[in-house]
């Protein structure tokens, strides 16, 4: 059957191009401008530079398919990362199978691609029949010629899978799961407690006045906590800043579009079309505005005001938020509860205002945009009268942050860089933005000249907890001789709050010695001091109901099921993380995938 499917005629049209896992080989080849053709390997394999990037470009072309629109720097790396990282896993299970002996047969792999298609085939609608896969349908389409294309990437799939499927049973064949740790896991989910808590934080119970700190205890603390101090890789940015300054033409210019809007809908025009081909928020926008219900209270105060007041099944003037201007329909009301619909105009860049910060962005691209030159931002700053100010020093891994403004993708694009080079325009909804590398620090401990401000900080903290831990000696003295929680907390200003009921696993308390001691203790005692490295604790159990044993013997059977399932799951998982810690790994991703500038340099473009 296996050479049938292979012999099959050309297919017509292709229909499951979301199964296409041999990559076409059509994106860019940055090796004629890196000079490298590889990279990186995996236990010693090379992974072929074309092949990472084809692999790469097909992901991000399904994404675009999905949610149209750009893809900024930060979802590309997301992607690029992603697709590394299955590159890396589908090596380790190959070595694995080699290793185990482990292989489909062809026999094997007919019946998976005639009786078990993978989930894209499941959702196909041609293989549809009043709603529903039609196994029949699939079958017969398996068997002509309009398969024969697409048959050995079904082949490929299923022999994965059948593969990967013997490979974890195997790991996960001798699992066991006791009834004393199905109990154990039954009761971590319905058993509950109700609680008192008192935190005593150090930074805000001690006054920063009741500490001193010394030049000698800083050195003493940074010699001996250094580690503490250890810093990923960090980059220091300078940029230059278009401000999006909002006008009062532009609000204007909002509202009049609004309106212009409503009167289309009172001409005539449905509400569900009108906004999914003008409304800003495109979540809501996709399904015709519905917004669904809400609570009052849960909107915008403006958007919630206009809405609780408006007549049903009447289209609102234009109502001002934060987000912009809406066009508010409420198709129903119960109570505190409303049904609504919206159309949301933004207030954007308009007219004359909108015409300068063009030409001045122009004027931008032109002069700095994605240079080498770093004199290029000068020269543009001096040109557009504008400010070079310096970001916060960025840390690998994270955003870059200009004031009190967090900017996307600048971040990314800072560690491919090199010293010097100028960033393309990074759009934001307050400026557009133009960074240019600095200097970049190399990961390691940073000198105590560079991170005093921090280090005394951290003394002083120490020094705090001190302190908060005689204030919290304090409060359980005031507990022993009778005072209650609350009292004793109001009569120290200190903070006191109850919690609950709520299980082990859906605490409302995120450190898990509380959440311990809160499980441990009987009702009506308290703690005694409980240390986090956030602060001091003390909390007392106001309620606490078991678990029903009884009610678990009645569900033991179905539990066991689930227990031994999850059971093996996570020893899959475990398995997975194993290998892939034990996988030789050499990642030249960065040095080889420069950026745009880059290219365009080493191609004398």
């Amino acid at each position: 059957m296996m050479d049938a499917f292979r012999g099959s005629k050309k297919i017509a049209a292709v229909i499951f191009t979301v199964l296409m896992l041999l990559f076409v080989l059509t994106s860019v080849d940055y090796s004629k401008f890196t000079g490298a053709d590889s990279v990186g390997k995996i236990n010693g394999d090379k992974v072929s530079l074309r092949t990472y990037q084809a692999a790469v470009q097909q992901q991000l072309d399904q994404q675009r398919r999905a949610a149209p629109g750009q893809l900024g720097l930060e979802e590309t790396q997301q992607v690029r990362d992603q697709v590394w990282e299955g590159m890396i896993q589908d090596k380790v299970l190959e070595d694995e199978y080699a290793r185990r002996g482990i292989a489909a047969t062809d026999d094997e792999v007919v019946e998976a691609m005639r009786n078990d298609p993978p989930p894209e085939v499941l959702r196909t609608p041609e293989f549809q029949t009043n709603g529903r896969f039609d196994l029949a349908k699939y079958q017969r389409w398996l068997a002509s010629a309009a398969a024969a294309p697409l048959v050995p990437v079904l082949e490929a799939q299923a022999r994965e899978n059948i593969r990967r499927g013997k490979l974890f049973r195997l790991v996960a064949a001798d699992v066991y799961v006791s009834d004393a740790a199905l109990w154990e896991h039954y009761r971590d989910q319905h058993e509950t407690v109700k609680i008192g808590l008192t935190p005593i934080i150090p930074r805000m119970a001690v006054a920063d006045s009741a500490v001193s700190v010394t030049p000698a205890e800083v050195e003493q603390y940074y010699q001996q906590h250094k580690r503490d101090f250890e810093r990923p890789k960090t980059a220091y940015l300078s940029y230059v800043a278009l401000p999006r300054v909002i006008t009062a033409q532009d609000t204007a210019a909002a509202r009049q579009h609004a309106e212009e809007l409503r009167q289309e809908i009172a001409g005539g025009a449905p509400f569900a079309d009108v906004a999914k081909r003008e409304s800003a928020d495109t979540v809501s926008g996709n399904r015709g505005g519905d917004l669904g219900w809400w609570k009052r209270g849960q909107m915008d105060p403006s958007f919630d005001s206009a809405a609780f007041a408006l007549p049903l099944n009447t289209v609102s003037q234009p109502v001002l938020s934060s987000f912009g201007f809406h066009l508010i329909e409420v198709t129903a009301r119960k109570g505190d509860s409303a049904q609504a619909r919206h159309i949301l105009v933004p207030i954007e860049l308009s007219g004359a205002n909108r015409d300068r910060l063009d030409a001045q962005a122009d004027t931008l691209d032109k002069l700095a945009a994605e240079q080498m030159d770093p004199a290029a931002l000068d020269t543009a700053a001096k040109a557009l009268h504008l400010k070079v100010g310096k970001a916060l020093p960025v840390q690998k891994g994270t955003r870059v942050q200009v004031g009190p403004l967090v900017v996307p993708d600048a971040g990314v694009w800072a560690f491919q860089a090199k010293k010097g080079e100028i960033s393309p325009i990074i759009e934001t909804s307050n400026a557009l933005f133009v960074f240019r590398l600095d200097s970049v620090q190399a990961a390691g401990i940073p000198p105590l000249s560079a991170i005093r401000p921090e280090v005394e900080l951290s003394v002083r903290d120490q020094k705090k907890f001190a302190a908060a831990r005689e204030k919290g000696q304090e409060y359980l003295k005031r507990l022993s001789e009778g005072a209650s929680m609350a009292d004793a907390a109001k009569a120290m200003n200190l903070p006191y709050r109850e919690f609950g009921p709520f299980t082990r696993t859906e605490p409302p308390l995120p450190n898990p010695a509380l959440v311990g001691a809160a499980f441990s203790l009987p009702k009506g005692a308290h703690s005694d001091l409980i240390d986090t490295k956030e602060g001091l604790y003390v909390l007392q159990v106001v309620e606490h109901t078991p678990a029903d044993s009884a009610e678990f013997a009645k569900k033991l059977d179905d539990l066991r099921v689930q227990g031994i399932q999850a059971a093996r799951q996570d020893r899959v998982r475990a398995f997975l993380t194993s290998l892939r810690k034990q996988a030789k790994v050499v990642d030249r991703r960065d040095a080889v995938l420069g950026t745009e500038a880059q290219s365009r340099t080493a191609s004398g473009i």
